[in-house]
C-alpha cells in the first residue's frame, strides 16, 4: 500500500514539473493550431535554387526560431514595408524594443558574396547600420542570437528545433538530397532568400536604366525632385541611385556623419571600431522603397519623408565628423533652406523609387496562413 502511494505522488510530482518546464520561455512547443504551411505553388529566386528558396522562405517566416515561438524574421522585415519595419524600433521575443531601427533587406548581395572593393578589397556590402558584418551568410542567423531579438543561445538549439518540426525534413531533402539539417544548411537557405529579395522594377529604373539623366525643361514635379535630387543638392553624391547598394562602392564612401547629434548617445561605427573618426557614422542605406520604411534613420527619428529633408534644410548638427559635403566653405554645418515646393518635389521624386512588384510578391511572402 505505502508503495503504491509512494509510485502515485512520485508520478503526480513528475507531472507538475513537466508541467512547468513546458510553460518555461524555453519551451520548444509550437502551436500549428492556429498557423498552416502553404507551400502549394513553387517559385523560382534569383540568388539561389528553386527547393533552397523555399526552404529559406519558410525559415525566414517560422516563429519556431525563437526562444519562445513568438517571432521570425518576417516579424519585424514586413514585406509590405520593403522588409523594413513600421515602427521606430522593433519589438523581440519578449516584447523588448531593439536598439536600432529595423532597416530594409533589399539588394544585398547583388555584387556576389566574394566580390571585392574598395581601397582595402572589402568582401561584400557593408550590413547592419554600424557594418559590423559583410558575408550575408553569417548576417541572416545573427538577430536568431540576439538577446533582445530572437533570444536563442547557441546553434545546438536552433537545429534541435528545426528538426522537431515535421515539415522540414522534407524541405532540407528537396534542398540537398538528404534530411541532415545543421547550421551552415540553415544560414545558407536563409542567405540565398534574402539575397533574392531585389528591387529593380521602379518607375525610376523604367524611366533611366542606363544612368542619370536630369531634363533641362522639367515638367513633372517627378522630373524637377530629381532634378533637385541629383543637380542642386546633390544627394547623389551620398544615395548613389545607380548602385545596387545604393552607395559608391569604388569609393570608400559606405558611412557618413550626417549631423544628426553635436553628441550622439549611439556611436554608431564609432562604438565597433573604436575610432574617434568613425563616431556617429552610419551605413548609408539604400533608398529603393524609402517611401515605404519610415521611420527613418537608424533609430527611427524621423516619422516622415518631410521631417528628413527638415533635417537636410536647417537641422544639420555641427560635429568633428560631420561629411564634407554637408559642410559651408566655413566648415560649418551647410543650412540649405529647402524650399516647401521644392521638398514637394524631391518626395514626388522619391516616390519613383517604390517596386510594388517586390513588395507584394507571393513568392517572399509569409507562408504560414492563419486559419
Amino acid at each position: 500500500m505505502k508503495t503504491k502511494t509512494f509510485i502515485l505522488l512520485a508520478t503526480g510530482a513528475f507531472c507538475i514539473l513537466f508541467v512547468a518546464f513546458s510553460c518555461s520561455k524555453e519551451d520548444y512547443s509550437y502551436n500549428t493550431n492556429s498557423r498552416t504551411l502553404d507551400l502549394g505553388e513553387n517559385y523560382s529566386y534569383v540568388s539561389t535554387t528553386q527547393a533552397l528558396g523555399k526552404l529559406g522562405r519558410v525559415l525566414f517566416y517560422d516563429n519556431s526560431l525563437s526562444i519562445n515561438n513568438s517571432v521570425s524574421c518576417g516579424s519585424c522585415h514586413k514585406q509590405s514595408r520593403a522588409f523594413a519595419d513600421d515602427k521606430r524600433f522593433s519589438r523581440g521575443f519578449e516584447n523588448l524594443e531593439t536598439s536600432r531601427n529595423t532597416p530594409p533587406i533589399q539588394n544585398l548581395n547583388l555584387l556576389g558574396p566574394n566580390v571585392t572593393f574598395g581601397p582595402v578589397g572589402k568582401i561584400g556590402q557593408a550590413l547592419f547600420w554600424d557594418g559590423r558584418e559583410r558575408v550575408l551568410q553569417n548576417m541572416v542567423v545573427q538577430p536568431i542570437f540576439n538577446h533582445v531579438e530572437m533570444g536563442m543561445r547557441d546553434t545546438k538549439r536552433i537545429v534541435e528545433k528545426v528538426k522537431s518540426k515535421p515539415y522540414y525534413n522534407q524541405l532540407f531533402f528537396e534542398a540537398y538530397g538528404d534530411e541532415d539539417i545543421n547550421m551552415e544548411r540553415i544560414s545558407e537557405a536563409l542567405s540565398g532568400f534574402v539575397s533574392s529579395i531585389v528591387s529593380f522594377n521602379t518607375t525610376f529604373d523604367a524611366a533611366f536604366p542606363f544612368g542619370p539623366f536630369t531634363n533641362p525643361n522639367p515638367t513633372t514635379a517627378e522630373e524637377r525632385g530629381m532634378n533637385l535630387f541629383m543637380g542642386k543638392y546633390n544627394c547623389n553624391s551620398c544615395h548613389d541611385m545607380f548602385s545596387p547598394s545604393g552607395y559608391s562602392e569604388p569609393l570608400d564612401n559606405e558611412f557618413i556623419n550626417i549631423g544628426l547629434d553635436a553628441n550622439p548617445s549611439d556611436l554608431g561605427r564609432g562604438a565597433l571600431t573604436g575610432l574617434e573618426s568613425d563616431n556617429g557614422k552610419f551605413r548609408i542605406p539604400n533608398l529603393k522603397n524609402v517611401a515605404l520604411t519610415a521611420p527613418y534613420m537608424h533609430d527611427g527619428r524621423f516619422a516622415t519623408l518631410e521631417e528628413v529633408l527638415d533635417h537636410y534644410s536647417h537641422n544639420v548638427a555641427s560635429h568633428p565628423n560631420l561629411d564634407d559635403r554637408l559642410k559651408d566653405q566655413n566648415g560649418s554645418p551647410k543650412v540649405l533652406n529647402i524650399t516647401a515646393s521644392e521638398k514637394k518635389d524631391m518626395i514626388a521624386f522619391l516616390n519613383t523609387l517604390t517596386d510594388m512588384t517586390m513588395t507584394t510578391d507571393p513568392k517572399f511572402s509569409d507562408p504560414f496562413k492563419k486559419r
